[in-house]
């Protein structure tokens, strides 16, 4: 007596199938489509049918009623914003549901998964970045995470940037020396520099950043105070002692990094032993060196 049963769907091993359609990518035998990638417009060979199953954004490309001329496929698509290297692990991850990672490339496939609306491909490339964060990619993850919009990718850069913003990386000079550090946007910056729990002291954050501006005014070709105008807002001046805010005074009179409103706002914290509870600037970090005056703002 045979036994009854409804339909069910029994999955092969993935390996030997990813295997075998990785076969297929950049493959210039029964391709029907071309495409041009890159500022040299270099030739990678793809299949229609199997793009537009895999990405609705390929599949409005082909469709689209302006690109109807695309139908032969000695006309060639030109995207130029994408190097080839990123487009070919685009396609791999479209062809094999895999996608080979790297710290070289992880970050630019992430924001091609967005662009082409491959949300596994984003997952796997936020994965990835976290299982591999360091002390010195740290900052490249969290500039990719606020570039990107990846809330659970930034909180998770956050934290490792806090658990470890004291330690060294294989310079031994910690994260706020790294070059990620220094190639950060000033929106990032901000992210990173409005952290309660930073484990590093006020004077140590001034003289970061300092360094930070210093580096992206040369770059930009902009004064110090216009670069660092967003970020200075974060710096906790109040928290210093007297001599060491008058240093600080000294320094930005000649190099104007911080406003001098910002500077007045920590003197009369001073003057008056006393602040808005509610005012974080006021906020000692994990990494704060207590000061006598500390008590005042409790």
């Amino acid at each position: 007596m045979s036994g009854g049963g409804g339909e069910t769907v029994m999955k092969g091993p993935i390996e030997p199938f990813a295997f075998d359609m990785k076969k297929m990518i950049n493959n210039k035998d029964m391709n029907d489509i071309k495409f041009l990638i890159g500022p040299n417009r270099k030739a990678i060979y793809g299949h229609r049918i199997l793009l537009s199953a895999r990405c609705d954004v390929f599949r409005a490309m082909f469709l689209d009623q302006g690109s109807m001329q695309h139908a032969d496929k000695e006309v060639p698509f030109v995207l130029s914003d994408i190097t080839p290297d990123i487009f070919l692990a685009v396609l791999e991850f479209i062809y094999t549901n895999c996608v080979t990672l790297s710290s070289k490339n992880a970050i630019d496939v992430l924001g091609s998964s967005i662009e082409f609306g491959l949300e596994e491909l984003r997952k796997l490339c936020n994965q990835y970045l976290i299982d591999n964060m360091s002390i010195n990619n740290a900052c490249d993850v969290m500039q990719a995470a606020v570039t990107f919009q990846q809330e659970d990718l930034k909180e998770t850069a956050m934290r490792y940037i806090q658990e470890n913003t004291a330690r060294g990386g294989k310079d031994g000079r910690g994260i706020f020396k790294t070059k990620g550090f220094h190639e950060m946007t000033d929106e990032a910056m901000s992210v990173v520099l409005q952290s309660n729990h930073l484990n590093i002291d006020e004077i140590e954050i001034i003289e970061a950043v300092r360094e930070w501006a210093t580096v992206n005014s040369v770059v930009l070709g902009k004064p110090i105070s216009e670069i660092a105008k967003r970020v200075v807002e974060h710096i906790r001046l109040p928290l210093l002692a007297p001599d060491e805010l008058k240093e600080v005074d000294e320094e930005c009179q000649r190099d104007r990094l911080i406003a001098v409103d910002h500077i007045s706002y920590a003197w009369r914290c001073h003057a008056l032993k006393k602040s808005s509870p509610d005012n974080s600037l006021t906020w000692p970090r994990k990494g704060t060196k207590p000061r006598e005056h500390h008590k005042n703002f409790r």
